[in-house]
């Protein structure tokens, strides 16, 4: 699988998770977004893939759902750190699609 981004194509693996993670850019996340049916990224899109991506860059692996949830809340308050919360965001969730749309790894038992 493969994105065209700025004219530069980017391999995707073949369930959509990006093979070189030095490859990630905003519009790469627009792009597959589109791939995971979400019409558009919003602000509160972006407050979640973002932090997505800092937890990893701090600690080297991908947030777990109960941590990351935690997290929200510490950062943004109880309303939006419930996993409710983020699967109106991401239909698929935080693991298989947040995380794919941040450019991060995929999780071991992650399809």
């Amino acid at each position: 699988m493969q994105a065209e981004v700025n004219g530069k194509v980017i391999q995707l693996s073949e369930a959509g998770w990006l093979e070189n993670l030095d490859e990630w850019s905003e519009d790469l996340a627009v792009e597959i977004c589109k791939n995971e049916k979400i019409a558009e990224l919003t602000g509160e899109h972006w407050d979640i893939i973002n932090l997505a991506r800092k937890l990893f860059h701090e600690n080297g692996v991908v947030a777990e759902p109960r941590a990351f949830s935690k997290v929200m809340k510490k950062e943004f308050g109880k309303d939006r750190s419930d996993q409710k919360y983020i699967y109106s965001l991401f239909p698929t969730g935080l693991i298989k699609c947040a995380n794919k749309i941040a450019g991060l790894p995929r999780p071991k038992g992650c399809s």
